[in-house]
């Protein structure tokens, strides 16, 4: 149990975007602990800053539940995840977007879309009307598109060259997404002398990228 152990616990993602969000924070004045290696999880000493290290899809339900006060996430995951969490800054670096991709031969109806984000894809169908099987699957989307396991995939692109190399072609780009901070809305009001400066400096340092 950590409540009530920390100033502040900051969720961060695991992989590229960690080493990014913090030194987002850092250069915002936030001090955070010494990382203590690959295989440790949460970094900190009691009384001072905490850093989980979380999976993506994670990090909005650790800041939305309490756990963490704060943390950084890309917005493809809040929107599949749904969680109530306050985001006030787009923190502008982890650009991709959410896409529509097909083979580059398929002509017919998309009857049956694969995806990693199936509420965010069923949403999606809902507001153009149109109806669909949604498939979840958890790597290797483009492979659906190209067995014929679905008749288009929802996947990020970032650069485009995955697709590319795997002869498919991007149909219509659905969401736009980038890092953002995320925060518990109690905690806003419990630890706002923390937490406003942090935002406002955060907002400063978007508007100079």
């Amino acid at each position: 149990m950590i409540r009530g152990k920390y100033r502040l616990v900051v969720a961060l993602p695991k992989g590229r975007m960690f080493a990014e969000a913090v030194r987002a924070l850092e250069a915002a004045g936030l001090e955070l602990p010494e990382m203590q290696g690959t295989r440790v999880l949460m970094h900190g000493i009691e009384g001072g800053v905490a850093v989980l290290e979380l999976r993506n899809a994670d990090v909005p339900v650790y800041v939305e539940l309490g756990i963490a006060d704060v943390g950084v996430v890309g917005k493809d995951v809040l929107l599949e995840a749904g969680r109530d969490v306050y985001e006030p800054v787009d923190l502008g670096f982890g650009a991709c977007r959410l896409s529509l991709i097909r083979h580059p031969e398929a002509r017919g109806p998309v009857r049956r879309i694969a995806t990693k984000y199936p509420r965010f894809t069923q949403a999606w169908l809902r507001e153009r009307g149109w109806v669909a099987d949604v498939v979840k699957l958890s790597g290797n989307i483009e492979l659906a598109a190209l067995t014929g396991l679905a008749d288009a995939v929802v996947d990020v692109v970032q650069t485009g060259a995955t697709l590319r190399a795997a002869g498919l072609v991007e149909v219509e780009v659905l969401a736009r997404s980038s890092a953002r901070l995320v925060v518990n809305r109690a905690a806003l009001k419990l630890k706002r002398e923390v937490l406003r400066p942090l935002i406002r400096r955060l907002r400063e340092q978007a508007r100079t990228r």
